[in-house]
C-alpha cells in the first residue's frame, strides 16, 4: 500500500467509524474509485487501534468509570452504577463476540460485496430516520436496563455485515427503546469500546502470527492519523445529533447507497 493510498483510507476510516454512515461502505467505495487493492488485516488493524484510542480519550471519564466498575464486580460490589453500567456493557458485547468467533471469516467471504453494501446502507438508513423521527425520548443512559442492554448487543452483532454501521445500528436500537439521542450515542460509543479491543486483539493475532512482513512504521501512521480524525468526528457527531439528530446521516446513507450503484454496480 502506498503512503497516499494509506493516509487517505486512514482519513476515511477516522471519519465514519463513529459517525452512522457505515466505514464499511465508504472503505468500499474509495478504493473502487481510484481502483486500489484491498488494504489487507494490516491496516484494519492499525486503524480499529487509532478509533480506540480516540474513543478513549473523547469519553475518557465514562471509560475509567467503566474501569471501576469492572474492579468492583471483581471485588463483588456489583451494586454500585459503576458496576452495573460494566456488566451491561460486557452482557451487550457477548453476542457480537460470539457472531465475530462464528461468522466472521464466512462474512468477510461472502458479503464484502457493492451489492450487500447498498442494500444494508439503505435499508438501515431508512430504518434509522424512523427512529429517529418517531421514537420518543423518555429514557437516558442510567435507564438501560439488561433486556436493553441484550438487544443492543444483538443489534451490534449485525454490524459484522458490511454497510450496517455498527454506531448507527445501535443507536436506531437504542432510539427504539426509547432513549434520548444523545444518551443514545453514548450508549454506543461505550459499547464500542470492548468490541474494538476484542476485534484489535483477534485481527493482531493473525497478523503476528502469519508470514507476511508487517509494516510497524505504516501502521504507526495510519494509528495516528485514524485516532485524530475520528475524535474529530466524534465530536462533530456529538454536536450535530444533540441539535439535528439523525436525519442528516439517514439520508446520507441513502444518498451514499446510490453513489456506490453508479460507481461500482
Amino acid at each position: 500500500m502506498g503512503l497516499t493510498q494509506l493516509i487517505v483510507l486512514a482519513v476515511v476510516q477516522g471519519l465514519t467509524e463513529f459517525l452512522p454512515i457505515s466505514s464499511s461502505g465508504h472503505l468500499v467505495l474509495v478504493p473502487g474509485i481510484f481502483g486500489w487493492t484491498d488494504q489487507g488485516l494490516a491496516f484494519d488493524v492499525a486503524v480499529h487501534f487509532g478509533s480506540l484510542l480516540a474513543v478513549c480519550a473523547y469519553f475518557r471519564h465514562d471509560v475509567l468509570a467503566m474501569l471501576l466498575g469492572a474492579t468492583n464486580i471483581v471485588t463483588g460490589d456489583v451494586r454500585s452504577v459503576n458496576a452495573q453500567m460494566a456488566l451491561k456493557l460486557g452482557i451487550a458485547t457477548v453476542p457480537v463476540a460470539l457472531a465475530g468467533l462464528l461468522f466472521a471469516g464466512w462474512i468477510a467471504s461472502n458479503l464484502r460485496d457493492p451489492t450487500v453494501v447498498v442494500v444494508t446502507l439503505s435499508g438501515y438508513g431508512i430504518l434509522m430516520g424512523f427512529a429517529d423521527r418517531y421514537s420518543s425520548a423518555e429514557r437516558n443512559i442510567t435507564d438501560v436496563g439488561f433486556r436493553d442492554a441484550i438487544l443492543l448487543g444483538l443489534a451490534q452483532s449485525l454490524a459484522l455485515v458490511p454497510g450496517t454501521s455498527r454506531s448507527g445500528i445501535t443507536i436506531t436500537t437504542a432510539r427504539l427503546l426509547g432513549i434520548a439521542r444523545q444518551d443514545a450515542a453514548r450508549f454506543s460509543f461505550l459499547l464500542s469500546v470492548p468490541a474494538i479491543v476484542l476485534a484489535t486483539m483477534y485481527e493482531a493475532v493473525i497478523l503476528i502470527t502469519g508470514d507476511a512482513a508487517v509494516p510497524w512504521d505504516n501502521l504507526g501512521i495510519a494509528a495516528l492519523i485514524s485516532a485524530i480524525v475520528a475524535y474529530i468526528s466524534i465530536e462533530f457527531f456529538m454536536r450535530v445529533v444533540s441539535l439535528i439528530g439523525l436525519m442528516p446521516f439517514a439520508i446520507y446513507r441513502l444518498l451514499l447507497a446510490s453513489v456506490i450503484v453508479y460507481v461500482l454496480l
